[in-house]
């Protein structure tokens, strides 16, 4: 009778499956629409489960995989694995937080910042304009098959970054650097609209507060506000898709630069 050798079975097939199983969970804990909250835990694990079953037979065709000799290096492996899915997700998240910057900014602008409500996606108080914009921009991704991109951009890691072989380079510090930066600025870009117009409108108050000191400002001028803010935010709503596009082009294009970052 053959005797099995249950610790050479590990170091083969069994390991590298729990490798690419790791770094197919990293996405489900921050990427957008698969690391939300509104999903529950067993149904995110189910699907991380499937894409690993799915992705193992093409990884393993690639090359053979060994486990390291002992478990601290195992363990090494297995959080640098985590750490590449992580960073997918990351760097899509990253990119669509400027659309809640922005919501903040146009909450202050039109009267509607002491208005919070519990986001469940990300279990913070938000805004009115920010959770809408937030939502409306997830429906927009998954309508573009923006998923099938960041499932497409964990297929391609297996190749641009072979199981245990990731190097840590000292560029990718830098782009999430930039990629934070550029939250401020895209935010800003998607709320300069309805800035604009509160401006002008706080301008024209303003004026006429001095041409008839017997009106009171507060009562006309909370009012004028809102129904300004919100108009604005009607009139620009067609053309947000467009800005939607030129970011989750930019987000595609960074997530394969991070992956080269850590490449050998």
């Amino acid at each position: 009778m053959t005797e099995i050798d249950f610790y050479d079975v590990f170091q083969g097939q069994v390991a590298a499956f729990l490798l690419v199983l790791t770094r197919t969970s990293g996405i489900f804990f921050i990427s957008p629409f698969f690391g939300s909250l509104n999903v529950a835990y067993r149904i995110r694990a189910a699907v991380a489960i499937m894409f690993a079953v799915i992705l193992f037979p093409v990884v393993v065709k690639e090359a053979v995989i060994h486990a390291p000799a002992t478990i601290i290096m195992f363990a090494f492996t297995v959080a640098k694995e985590l750490f590449i899915g992580w960073l997918i997700g990351l760097v899509a998240y990253i990119t669509l937080t400027a659309v809640n910057t922005a919501g903040k900014i146009m909450d202050m602008q039109v009267g509607f910042a002491v208005v919070n409500m519990m986001d469940p996606t990300t279990q913070q108080q938000s805004g009115l304009l920010g959770t809408f914009l937030y939502n409306l921009t997830i429906i927009y991704f998954v309508i573009t098959n923006g998923h099938h991109v960041i499932i497409s951009a964990l297929a391609e890691s297996f190749r641009v970054i072979p199981l245990d072989s990731m190097v840590w380079n000292t560029s990718l510090p830098e782009l999430i650097t930039d990629l934070t930066a550029a939250i401020w600025m895209n935010g800003m870009k998607i709320a300069m609209p309805v800035t604009f117009a509160i401006l002008l409108t706080n301008v024209g108050m303003g004026i006429l507060a001095r041409t008839m000191p017997q009106m009171n400002i507060f009562v006309v001028g909370i009012p004028m506000q809102l129904t300004i803010g919100m108009a604005t935010v009607a009139m620009i709503l067609p053309f947000y898709t467009l800005f939607l596009d030129v970011i989750f082009n930019e987000m595609y294009a960074h997530i394969g630069i991070a992956l080269k970052a850590l490449a050998p």
